[in-house]
Parts: C-alpha cells; structure tokens; sequence
C-alpha cells in the first residue's frame, strides 16, 4: 500500500507530540491558565484535550465495542468534548504527565491494530493510517494554540506535510459544516515546505490555485490566520472562497479570523 507506514506515522506524531510537550515542560502554573485563541480556552484545556482524545482514539482501537456505545450516548458533542478536557488532572504537571500515559496507550493500541482496520470515530469511521495522521494534525494545531499563547512558535517542520494533506482533503468540510454546496470546480495547491522542496495536489493545468508556505496554508485552514495576513497566492473565485471557510478539522467552524 502506498504513502507512509504505520510505524513512520506513529514516528512524526510522537515527534510532534514531543515538540508540543517541549513547550509547557516546567511552565510556572500561571501560564498553564494563559488563555488561547481556541476561547474560552486556557494552555491547560489544549494539553487536556490531547491527552482526552489520544486515550480516546486508544478505546476506539482497543475496545471499538465500547467506544461506540460510549459515542452513541452523546447529546451534546461540544458539552461533552467540554466535560472531557475537565475529567483531566488540573495541575500542569500532572495533566503533561496524563497526556503521556494516554500518547503511550494510543501507541500501543496502534502498533497492535491490523492496519486494514476501520476504525469509529466520533465522525465517520477512518483507517489506522487516517487516524494516526488525524492525530498529527489535531496535536500540531493545538500546539501552535499553546506556543502562541506563550509568545512563540512551533518550528515548521516537515510533518506539516500530513497536515496539508488533511486540509486539501477536507476541502467539503468548511461547506458541509455551513450547509453550503460544494462547488465542482477543482482547486489546485502547491506548497513549500520548510526545507524548499515542493509539495502539489491537483491537476497541473487546473487555473483556480493556491500556492506559498506550508505553514501559512495549514494556519489558514485550522482558522487561526486569516489569509490575507499571508503570503499565499490565491488565484480564482473557488480557491478564494475555500481560503474564507475551509476547515481542516471536524465540528463547528468557530469565530472567523480577523486580520492583524
């Protein structure tokens, strides 16, 4: 089968997650209660829900049964996902050392998992691969809500790959979620990665583009840049209007961003 194996997904998610906990490693306990974009939100609540959801994603591997009982019995998918993130330890240490058993459990769930598996999710079922990249994805988002709520950065790196790769394929997703049709017309996308190299989707001679930094076009579409504080080039009616709604990840688009 093509595209990355289990134990490389596995690798750039442990190395994301890494990067991540690198950031609120020995935080003092005021900037764990610093708010972030992802209002009402605090440093804490982002560490909580990754922990929250890698045990999750560990009971939907290990225990599919159970897990889908226990997502057949949600009302309120945003009360619940708000109920999770407070079931969590409150003490930043403690929370940092949750997310490590869960990481830990998610792994082992992974490596034990027949990759052909079809997995449930809180949306439609996925692929051990998809899961994993899901979570790639969900960690590098809520990390860079962390960095910049501490006044820095998580450095690109090539696993933005998997994100922008999530992002082109949920290209629907901003629609479906505001009950919009979808357009037919094809968007091509073309993005530099942090060592230069080039990555495309989309048919060459497609005219409706997109084309610049990674790291821009992935912030853009988990809705924490507004695109024209970037330096993508967008070309055509449809790319633009997927730059103003896209979202990469699942549920409620949230506020819009507001340029600098």
């Amino acid at each position: 089968m093509s595209g990355p194996s289990v134990e490389d997904l596995l690798a750039d998610l442990d190395d994301e997650r890494a990067a991540v906990m690198a950031l609120v490693r020995g935080l003092p306990p005021a900037s764990w209660a610093l708010p972030t974009r992802a209002e009402p939100w605090t440093v804490r609540d982002q560490v909580a829900h990754l922990g929250w959801f890698d045990a999750a994603f560990a009971r939907a591997i290990s225990t599919p049964a159970e897990f889908e009982a226990e997502r057949d019995a949600i009302t309120d998918l945003e009360g619940f996902v708000d109920a999770a993130n407070a079931s969590v330890p409150e003490a930043g240490p403690a929370a940092l050392a949750w997310w490590q058993d869960a990481a830990r459990a998610f792994d082992a769930a992974a490596r034990a998992c027949d990759p052909s598996t079809r997995l449930p999710w809180y949306g439609p079922p996925m692929s051990l691969r998809s899961a994993i990249t899901s979570r790639i994805m969900e960690t590098w988002a809520h990390g860079s809500d962390v960095a910049d709520a501490l006044g820095t950065r998580l450095p690109p790196t090539e696993r933005l790959r998997h994100v922008a790769d999530i992002a082109v394929r949920a290209r629907a997703q901003g629609y479906r979620v505001r009950r919009l049709e979808v357009p037919a017309t094809p968007v091509r996308v073309e993005l530099t990665g942090p060592s230069g190299e080039v990555w495309r989707w989309g048919e060459p001679h497609v005219s409706d583009a997109i084309t610049g930094d990674v790291e821009e076009f992935c912030l853009v579409l988990i809705r924490r840049r507004h695109v024209d504080d970037t330096g993508l080039v967008v070309t055509g009616d449809a790319a633009r209007e997927w730059m103003e709604i896209g979202q990469a990840f699942a549920g409620t688009p949230g506020k819009d961003p507001v340029r600098a």
